[in-house]
């Protein structure tokens, strides 16, 4: 049980990775507070947690607004008594150069991608100042360590959410608050396989990756129970990619 006692908000947990964590986060010992803008699938990865005999409540949060980033906090406060861990998981994708891009757009994305994690953030480490510290988990990607083309909003959030990252870790280790990320490389989620329409596709993306296959969201919780976990006690400001090698080369 590496997370016994432990307090973990998940936001982005209707679905993919965010999913995957919250129930791994919960098989460990965490009790899980599943934050999400969509309710039917937060609740249904709230009843995969309670049918396997561990905790979890759902928060519907909108990861763009304070007020609902602010509220998140407050009823896990109110529930559980305490905050020690905080993975921000929400993210969207956008497929466009700049030219082409509309100013809406761009603003979506950064707001969901890059504000998300700070108004998240923002909310959260006042109660684990009050709490003697935490570990902040955020989601970058493979693509806030190297560049991509048509991507041009989605690779500005996710760099900026790498530097994000390390600035924080920074700002708050003297309070025993960790703050890292983890850089993905493509995972077999419902976002990706949305745009994988062929065998041919997925084989094409697959390759990109020198262990020849996209990663499960499995892959990716089992990084963030390391970092929510005591065993990296010593681990902050670290951009962690799980990619099968994408970055290595």
């Amino acid at each position: 049980m590496r997370l016994k006692d432990k307090v973990a908000i998940t936001t982005g947990a209707a679905s993919g990775i965010g999913k995957a964590t919250a129930i791994l986060f919960a098989e460990h010992g965490a009790k899980v507070v599943v934050a999400d803008i969509d309710e039917d699938g937060a609740n249904q990865t709230v009843a995969t947690i309670r049918d396997a005999g561990n905790e979890a409540i759902y928060v519907q949060t909108d990861v763009t607004i304070s007020d609902n980033t602010e509220r998140m906090v407050r009823e896990t406060l109110n529930t559980y008594g305490k905050l020690d861990i905080l993975l921000s998981s929400a993210g969207i994708a956008m497929r466009l150069p700049v030219a082409d891009l509309p100013e809406e757009d761009w603003h979506r994305c950064l707001n969901v991608n890059l504000t998300g994690v700070y108004l998240c953030a923002k909310a959260a480490i006042p109660a684990m100042q009050k709490n003697g510290g935490g570990s902040i988990i955020n989601l970058s990607s493979i693509y806030g360590l190297v560049g991509a083309d048509v991507r041009a909003a989605y690779v500005a959030s996710k760099g900026g959410v790498t530097n994000l990252t390390r600035g924080m870790s920074l700002d708050y280790a003297e309070d025993n608050i960790r703050v890292n990320c983890i850089c993905p490389g493509f995972v077999e989620t419902p976002l990706v396989a949305g745009v994988i329409k062929t065998p041919e596709e997925y084989k094409t993306l697959a390759d990109k990756h020198p262990m020849r296959r996209l990663a499960q969201p499995e892959d990716i919780a089992y990084g963030a129970l390391y970092l929510a976990s005591d065993e990296s006690a010593f681990v902050t400001g670290i951009a962690l990619p799980i990619d099968g090698g994408y970055t290595a080369g």
